[in-house]
């Protein structure tokens, strides 16, 4: 899959590493890139087309179908976190986490799958897609979870129209959902090239730091030994 030449959406693209593919994508190439937020009044990137598209709106999602048309790049970035805990008081962020995370991403990919043959679908899942860390990331963590688990299913259901369904895992990105953690973080047009140089090598998982990397080993393992203490699982 090779990305000049190509037209692309990204969702999610107002900031963070939704913006850095953005522009990552018209840097190699790639004619047309659909750059879609809730608000695309705050898409300020130069060259791409801005567009709606809600995740959790269905009509806003075949909405931007209709406009984009034909499509040969899907990359579903958009995703929330509430800082929710399974056993708080309420439910309902963490049903807001599932809204977007899991089902948004399987209500874009479904409205765009038909389009995609012989092209390529890129989901952004997590560190946390494989292991729980904290009470206020446990909401989060189960959504990216079933994302994970949306991207196999996905890649094995379009494998008949050879579309590549590709994963990016990552643990910390200097963006604002990680702007309240003061650790080193990767900056996210270092994690954007590292996703985009996999999908076109045809990788089906591209694993984007060493903390993820070692949470993904980690799982062959006793979950006992990673637990006992998570900051050397993770760091080394």
């Amino acid at each position: 899959m090779q990305i000049n030449g190509r037209k692309v959406l990204v969702t999610g693209a107002n900031r963070g590493l939704g913006k850095a593919f953005a522009e990552a994508l018209l840097a190699r190439g790639a004619t047309t890139v659909y750059a879609t937020a809730r608000r695309p009044e705050l898409i300020d990137i130069p060259g791409v087309v801005p567009l709606r598209l809600d995740l959790t709106d269905q009509a806003s999602i075949d909405a931007a179908a209709a406009e984009v048309g034909d499509l040969d790049i899907l990359i579903n970035n958009a995703g929330i976190s509430t800082e929710a805990p399974l056993l708080g008081p309420s439910t309902d962020n963490i049903r807001r986490e599932f809204e977007t995370n899991f089902w948004g991403t399987l209500a874009v990919t479904r409205a765009f799958a038909p389009r995609l043959a012989g092209g390529a679908i890129l989901n952004v899942i997590s560190a946390l897609s494989w292991y729980a860390f904290a009470p206020a990331s446990n909401g989060y963590a189960a959504s990216k979870a079933a994302e994970w688990s949306l991207t196999n299913g996905v890649r094995l259901e379009l494998a008949d129209q050879q579309t590549q369904v590709t994963a990016l895992a990552l643990a910390i990105a200097d963006t604002d959902m990680m702007a309240a953690y003061d650790i080193p973080k990767l900056a996210p047009h270092a994690v954007v090239a590292q996703a985009l140089d996999g999908l076109e090598a045809g990788k089906l998982e591209v694993i984007a730091d060493a903390p993820t990397a070692n949470v993904k080993a980690s799982l062959a393992g006793d979950p006992a030994l990673f637990y006992a203490d998570i900051p050397a699982a993770l760091f080394g």
